[in-house]
């Protein structure tokens, strides 16, 4: 009888399996981050204004009540073409750097070293393609009346407005946010993941493509609450500067302004449901990562 476990077609580290963990990462994070936009919404206007609704749960109820199910939703579009294409770049990148700095550029470096340079310069690479669409979601989600109520009409008043240089404004405060959230992202999940295959006591490949995938998720989660913490202050600034920067006001200048305002307590804002929103968000990820890559032929993540 026939194996129904599916043959490992592509060649590891070839061109194709580059190309389909750039796949992955679009199918992963896309698709996720979009699912998680009622949250996400929410957060951001609290970061913006705290006091405007006293729960999460009173906020949701208030945005139906006036707007439906459209409002919950509000900001989706940029948000899934955003992180698909961040998601591209995120994963597609970690598995090139990681293979590059790992067995080309520095073989004997520890591992932890490899997993921190490799997810750092691809998110560096994928918030260039995330950074727009960002900027123009905070401000649809942020503003009131909302700044616009599509992608391509908050697209065409950011430039005419603005110029493409409104576009990135908030790049300087992604890459703070992005990248130690990227870095502990991937690092911790490695690293977790090789303690879960240790307390288990067998190799990954003696366990089968579900089990597996299983400690991908458990392993996310655990790592989505780290990046969580690590990430959320400069989070709170990417959305305070997308909503309250003022015409010709430089980056330092907004900056400092916008937290003589806040304070230090006012940059953790939001951070529970955050905690919750990336936990879940980040084990997910993984989750569809991984069976995607399984259901190639290729091994799971980590575990090496």
């Amino acid at each position: 009888m026939a194996s129904l476990k599916p043959q490992n077609k592509i060649e590891l580290y070839s061109g194709n399996y580059f190309a389909a963990c750039t796949l992955g990462g679009i199918i992963a994070c896309g698709p996720t981050h979009t699912m998680v936009t009622p949250l996400d919404l929410v957060k951001c206007r609290r970061q913006v204004d705290s006091s405007l609704y006293k729960s999460n749960t009173s906020a949701w109820k208030s945005i139906y009540a006036k707007e439906g199910i459209r409002g919950v939703f509000f900001g989706w579009s940029p948000t899934f073409v955003g992180y698909s294409l961040q998601g591209a770049g995120k994963y597609g990148f970690y598995e090139i750097f990681k293979y590059w700095y790992g067995e080309q550029l520095a073989p004997g470096a520890p591992k932890q070293i490899v997993y921190l340079a490799a997810s750092a310069s691809a998110e560096f690479l994928a918030d260039l393609a995330l950074c727009p669409l960002e900027a123009i979601k905070v401000r649809m989600q942020t503003s009131v009346p909302p700044f616009a109520q599509t992608l391509r009409e908050g697209w065409g008043k950011v430039v005419a407005q603005e110029g493409v240089g409104g576009l990135y404004k908030g790049l300087y405060p992604l890459w703070a946010r992005q990248i130690p959230y990227t870095m502990v992202k991937f690092a911790t999940f490695e690293e977790t993941v090789n303690q879960i295959y240790k307390f288990i006591g067998k190799p990954k490949d003696q366990l089968n493509g579900l089990q597996q995938t299983g400690v991908s998720f458990l392993g996310g989660y655990i790592a989505g609450i780290g990046c969580a913490v690590v990430s959320h202050p400069a989070d709170v600034m990417v959305s305070k500067l997308n909503s309250d920067r003022k015409a010709g006001e430089g980056a330092g200048q907004a900056l400092t302004r916008i937290y003589g305002k806040i304070g230090f307590a006012g940059l953790w804002n939001g951070l529970p449901t955050r905690i919750f929103m990336i936990g879940t968000l980040t084990a997910f990820q993984w989750l569809i990562y991984d069976s995607f890559k399984v259901s190639l032929g290729l091994p799971t993540s980590g575990g090496h």
